[in-house]
């Protein structure tokens, strides 16, 4: 997508703000967002990966909730 911002300046001409349309905005959110959920995936996958038995698991549960 092309973006196309419209610039607010003050009066000496600097900029000051950016306009975008409703559609542009979304997309560059949706951008964003996807950016920060490939960020999270390269984080989880440097993790070592540590299993555990579903009973295990269960027992882990458990123990929480008790509290």
């Amino acid at each position: 997508m092309t973006l196309n911002p419209q610039y607010v300046t003050d009066k000496l001409g600097k900029k000051v703000a950016v306009q975008l349309s409703v559609k542009e905005f979304e997309f560059l959110l949706e951008e964003l967002e996807l950016k920060e959920d490939v960020k999270a995936y390269d984080k989880a996958m440097k993790r070592k990966l540590v299993f555990s038995s579903f009973e295990d698991t269960v027992n882990k549960i458990k123990a929480t909730r008790k509290k």
